[in-house]
């Protein structure tokens, strides 16, 4: 059997495709939402889902939860005798799930389609694939939770050409998908979001003004009484959004605490956050080249969706109200379950195909001269660019700096900034050339292709030979060990005098960075006035940098506004 399975930040659920469309499956509790919550017990035996949620407050040293956001990281949890990866945990969820799918139904899963944020790296979706594996099941199949929420909404039977933009906001993640049916295909045409902005972050602000107000200093709280503050805090916020105002009454540090807060009040607090859920938006829709009038619908999904500042944020946007009629913690697990019947060609399905994005870009490492014959090092080339439908394979052609140059490294990174050193290298390869040609004549044609599998292939072909070079990127890209961490801030430390340290410095390249990031079609122009800026300020001429730091910004003013 394949079931669906949303394994989410706070909650997971599991699923099937059955007679009557998609069917979620209770935990031996009899609910449907399983607490994403490992512990361990004074014998040293796993405990998940609700017990383990329940022993959160009274033994929080012994708990864990939240680790979908460490996924892709080697962040290891202690509990008990046992040091466990985040890959570790969610497989415990997930075995706990699957076993509730088994009592449920009498048959053995053996594969699953599991739901993941549409912003996830490759190291965290192959991090996902790793948690299947480790529970014992197949996961060759990994949708975005936007894409499986629209299934929930059963948006692939709208009519031909409907846009629809899938707003996700669950307990730790944030993402926003656009899609597009046509022709029986659910395209998504741009996904952006934010891997640590969710309903967890709201209760961080509850918990801040809770502190303030009332004078205690969280960190001098005992775990136990913090992790009840914490939950006492959650059924607050999910009242609020039911009433104007809630309070709540909870004794702390030796004496009882009385507190409340109005619904106007928390939405002053929770500004930021949801300045940071507009950026992805904005993003996403600037990919897509869409204007919210040209959208059908706006879906409004997740947990933490159910906050009325949310649902405000939407209507604002877009200028109308978002569907929620499918219960918000459960569309993405239906969606998944939805998914899991295509998978197997469900003959109560009508054919679907579901297509998909890549959400970062990809390219290499490249160097460039400039004006002055002066090389520029470390600029980033990208070749598959972000939103990009999978599969997909693009090619560049690359040429070493140097006449007579005997090698040339290829290295393949992910990310969205113009300098390689704020991306993540992936893999790399060394190229043999012919060191009798000159650099014109030393060509290298570098393909990437990128499958909906997540699986990268780079291949490097020699053009004056025909020699080809393959790198086949599986494995966990992108993971730094802390003393690699401990180099980096050493690294920083030693450029503390440099004028790169200035302010005014570092907000012009934050904002041109920004423009590269948000404007695809500016990046190559954009990406050469940051290496000049640069080059400026290598040079530690004051002068030279104050007239050329007019000239970048001057520029900047110009192409924002012709964008």
């Amino acid at each position: 059997m394949i079931v669906g399975i949303d394994l989410g930040t706070t909650h997971s659920l599991v699923g099937c495709y059955g007679e009557n469309g998609p069917k979620l499956f209770p935990n031996a509790l009899g609910e449907l939402l399983t607490p994403s919550v490992v512990s361990v017990d004074e014998h040293g035996h796993m405990l998940v889902g609700q017990a383990a949620r329940d022993r959160m407050v009274s033994h929080p040293n012994d708990s864990v939860a939240a680790f979908k956001r460490w996924m892709g990281t080697p962040r290891e949890t202690r509990l008990g005798s046992r040091m466990l990866r985040p890959e570790e945990l969610s497989a415990l969820i997930l075995r706990a799930l699957i076993d509730d799918a088994e009592a449920a139904t009498g048959e053995k899963v053996t594969e699953a389609v599991i739901s993941v944020p549409a912003y996830f790296s490759d190291a965290q979706r192959k991090a996902t694939r790793a948690a299947g594996e480790l529970a014992g099941i197949r996961v060759e199949r990994l949708i975005n939770e936007p894409t499986a929420a629209a299934l929930a909404y059963g948006l692939q039977e709208q009519r031909e050409g409907s846009r629809f933009v899938v707003f996700d906001l669950g307990g730790g993640t944030f993402d926003v998908s656009i899609l597009e049916l046509f022709e029986g295909v659910v395209e998504v045409h741009a996904s952006a979001g934010d891997n640590f902005l969710g309903g967890e972050d709201f209760l961080d602000v509850l918990l801040q003004a809770f502190c303030a107000d009332t004078g205690i200093a969280p960190e001098r709280l005992p775990a136990g009484e913090l992790g009840q503050l914490r939950r006492r805090l959650e059924l607050l916020k999910r009242s609020l959004a039911g009433a104007g105002q809630s309070s709540l009454e909870i004794a702390l540090d030796g004496a009882l605490r009385n507190w409340s807060i109005d619904e106007d009040r928390f939405a002053r607090l929770c500004d930021p956050l949801i300045q940071r859920m507009r950026a992805p938006v904005e993003r996403a829709m600037r990919d897509a080249r869409l204007q919210p009038a040209q959208l059908s619908e706006v879906v409004l999904v997740g947990g933490a969706s159910r906050m009325p500042l949310v649902a405000r944020l939407v209507s604002r946007m877009f200028g109308r109200l978002p569907l929620r009629h499918v219960n918000p913690d459960q569309a993405i697990a239906l969606g998944a379950c939805v998914a899991a019947g295509l998978k197997v060609r469900d003959q109560r399905l009508e054919e679907i195909i579901l297509t998909d994005v890549c959400p970062y870009t990809l390219g290499t490492k490249v160097s460039r001269r400039d004006g002055n014959g002066q090389v520029q090092d470390g600029l980033f080339s990208p070749i598959i660019h972000r939103n990009s439908t999978v599969p997909v394979s693009r090619e560049e052609i690359y040429y070493p700096v140097y006449d007579h140059q005997k090698l040339l490294s290829l290295e393949v990174y992910q990310g969205e900034s113009p300098m390689v050193e704020r991306n993540i290298l992936l893999g790399e390869m060394t190229i043999h050339l012919q060191p009798d040609r000159s650099a014109a004549e030393n060509g290298v044609r570098l393909r990437f292709t990128y499958d909906i599998n997540g699986v990268l292939q780079a291949e490097a072909t020699v053009l004056a030979t025909g020699e080809r070079h393959e790198l086949i990127l599986e494995q966990n890209p992108g993971l730094l060990t802390p003393e690699e961490i401990r180099a980096r801030l050493r690294a920083l430390e030693d450029i503390k005098i440099h004028p790169r340290s200035k302010q005014e410095n570092i907000a012009l390249l934050a904002r041109a960075e920004r423009l590269y990031e948000e404007h695809l079609q500016a990046r190559d122009l954009v990406q050469q006035w940051i290496a000049q800026f640069r080059q400026s300020l290598d040079s530690q001429d004051e002068q030279l940098i104050r007239e050329h730091r007019g000239q970048f910004r001057d520029a900047l003013d110009q192409l924002e506004r012709q964008l």
